[in-house]
């Protein structure tokens, strides 16, 4: 018996995890690639196509083998091991060819285009036509419309893509967990707040070196290191580290397998008919265009730029000031900006992490989910879950009503990779009248109880919480005929905006009082050091935002650009990133080689969304901010538009119905501080 091929007898027909073993992944999808194999010849065997015995019935098809994939891909994220990388390294081609096989089925693209033809004179609703345009660009942008031998040389390019993209991300996790700054002598602790040290020494203790202390390359040990550290060469040495990641020359070098994935990436963009890799992702985005996103980007830099400049030469000033140092490095960037922050606003993140409780904060979360939609979140034990740190919930309705199961994973481990990210076990779709709700999870790293404190979040950490629920919600409040239009199945770079926007209730006083409380005492955050918060906002905006700026430009010169021109990675780098360095140069370094979201994850040619998406939740949060932050029904409209609409509509028209017009760039810039007041 195999529990991934049986029904799933667990509350809300949840992932069985408790009778899951790594034996049954590899039969279960080779049985799930069967089934959908015999939906595919059901629906090519129906005498007269239409909408919904063809393209609906494409939509449907696969359930089992997407209900499979996810659970394993997810873990393979969160919970992975040897033998997991190794079936995903089987296993990853069997789907890329199953994809494939349907995509390029000549017979069954006959029919969708049989439809798509009648398209004016069917009775199908905006959602519907949404589907059927969707479903036969998919066709047509994964080759359909080739020849069999371009459809052959497709099929090996997705296949070897495939295989780079795992290869890239088990590297990087490798990396991450193989290095280790092992400290003995107390002295090199200086400047680290006592909960780093206590953790330090617990990790150490993990690793079979008690007595000492253990930094690590995953975020809850490398930042607060950086940020606090005051033995300058320690900082050096963990920051190399941190960024020589995969790019050493050995067995976990990824700088050929970013060559082989861009050069694959282009022979597939051209085959299908496009210069470039950017101009085949970017035709269904928001931004339309490589020049477009350029454009915007550049128009960023201009009015960000001076105001960097401006950032780090007070920054420089202000090191040489208190210790002397000639030139500011790289590795000093966020210790000295803690202090000059500390002294300007009088806050830091030692201040504020007594209040940020990790319980507290999410009860802050759900409170304030609660407060604009009318939603609750119930602990459900019997949830089956994959770790034991794993929270799981069952969200309902203000009536009771089940909305949607909820899995949450915060702590870093050794399978888990770096990073905080929103997935899915299960999509929300409707079928025959029944609403199929979601199983939605967030996964993050952030900073581990120890023997004598609780989960004490960062400020920053905070935001990141607020960031992966909104995308959270996003899955959750879906509501949508079909899947693969709904939840997060949106463009690109309308995905950040629910995400994005839900950051910003982490600086309102309104939303800080339901959780900032002191863990010790109880009392609520005090008002000033809220207002010192908003204060703080804008610190060094400037270099923040060339910073995005400087990844979304490398990104789009890697895939805007003719692969055989990136022969050097590290000199391709430093030329596409250097009108937006603003700091020396340290020699060796390099971000590309572990730069998981354009190479593994999915942000090629689409690095640029999360500023493109900043311009939405800036504009979109001053409605809130003009009628209330938990006003019903401005908030009742964000639900129905954005979060509950999915991708049923282009998202300019779902925006627009949201704000009544168009987004102002405005807003983003008033927000940033780099407005230029004339």
């Amino acid at each position: 018996m195999n529990p991934l091929l049986e029904k799933f007898n667990t509350p809300f027909e949840t992932a069985p995890f408790h009778l899951i073993n790594n034996e049954h992944y590899l039969p279960a999808i080779k049985e799930a690639i069967q089934l959908a194999k015999a939906e595919i010849e059901a629906i090519k065997a129906v005498p007269v196509p239409d909408f919904d015995n063809t393209i609906v019935a494409l939509d449907r098809a696969g359930e089992q083998l997407n209900t499979v994939s996810s659970i394993f891909f997810n873990l393979n994220s969160a919970e992975t091991n040897d033998t997991i990388q190794a079936l995903a390294r089987e296993i990853s081609p069997l789907l890329t060819a199953h994809g494939n096989d349907i995509l390029l089925d000549e017979e069954l693209f006959g029919r969708i285009q049989q439809v798509y033809e009648q398209k004016s004179d069917l009775p199908l609703t905006e959602e519907q036509t949404t589907l059927l345009d969707k479903t036969y660009k998919a066709f047509v942008r994964n080759g359909a419309k080739l020849d069999e031998a371009q459809k052959a040389q497709l099929r090996e390019i997705d296949r070897e893509l495939s295989q780079f993209g795992l290869k890239f991300g088990e590297n990087v996790l490798a990396e991450t967990n193989k290095y280790t700054l092992v400290i003995d002598k107390e002295d090199d602790l200086k400047g680290l707040p006592e909960a780093i040290k206590e953790a330090a020494a617990q990790t150490a203790e993990e690793k079979g070196q008690a007595g000492k202390w253990v930094f690590t390359l995953a975020f809850p040990s490398y930042i607060p290191f950086m940020t606090y550290a005051e033995n300058r060469e320690l900082r050096k040495q963990l920051f190399i580290a941190y960024n020589t990641k995969s790019s050493k020359g050995d067995e976990l070098d990824n700088q050929q397998h970013i060559k082989d994935m861009l050069r694959l990436k282009n022979e597939r963009a051209q085959l299908l008919g496009y210069a470039n890799y950017a101009d085949f992702v970017l035709e269904e985005r928001m931004a339309k265009s490589a020049p477009a996103v350029i454009d915007f980007l550049q128009n960023l830099l201009e009015k960000a730029k001076s105001k960097a400049e401006e950032e780090v030469k007070e920054l420089a000033d202000f090191a040489k000031k208190l210790d002397g140092i000639a030139q500011l490095e790289k590795w000093d960037f966020a210790y000295y900006s803690e202090k000059l922050k500390k002294e300007k606003y009088e806050i830091d993140d030692e201040l504020l992490r007594p209040y940020f409780k990790l319980e507290n904060v999410i009860e802050g979360v759900f409170t304030t989910a609660e407060k604009l939609f009318g939603i609750r979140f119930v602990e459900n034990s019997e949830i089956p879950k994959y770790h034991a740190e794993v929270t799981t919930y069952e969200v309902v309705d203000s009536d009771g009503k089940h909305l949607a199961v909820f899995y949450a994973d915060f702590f870093p481990r050794a399978g888990k990779r770096n990073g905080a990210w929103m997935t899915s076990f299960r999509g929300q779709k409707i079928i025959n009248g029944k609403d199929h709700r979601p199983h939605v999870s967030i996964v993050c790293n952030f900073t581990k109880p120890t023997k004598t404190k609780p989960s004490l979040l960062t400020f920053n950490e905070v935001t990141t919480l607020f960031h992966e629920f909104g995308h959270a919600l996003h899955g959750m409040l879906a509501k949508g005929n079909y899947e693969s239009l709904s939840g997060t199945s949106v463009y690109w770079d309308f995905v950040e905006l629910p995400s994005q926007i839900f950051e910003n209730w982490c600086y309102e006083k309104e939303c800080l009082d339901l959780f900032a409380k002191h863990y010790e005492t109880g009392k609520t955050i005090p008002a000033e050091l809220i207002q010192k918060i908003k204060n703080a906002a804008n610190f060094q905006q400037g270099y923040q935002t060339l910073r995005q700026i400087s990844f979304g430009l490398l990104d789009m010169a890697y895939h805007g650009t003719d692969p055989k021109k990136v022969k050097d990675i590290p000199a391709f780098e430093k030329a596409a990133m250097k009108e937006t360095q603003l700091l020396p140069e340290v020699e060796g370094t390099l971000m590309s080689t572990s730069f998981s979201h354009i190479f593994q994850g999915g942000y090629a040619a689409g690095y640029y969304s999360y500023k493109w998406a900043e311009v939405l939740d800036a504009d979109a949060f001053e409605l809130f901010l003009e009628r209330g932050i938990f006003d019903r029904q401005t908030a009742d409209a964000f639900k129905e538009h954005i979060l509950s609409a999915g991708g049923r509509e282009h998202p300019s028209i779902l925006y627009q119905k949201f704000r009544g017009r168009a987004p102002k760039p405005e807003a983003l810039l008033k927000r940033a501080g780099l407005l230029t007041q004339s």
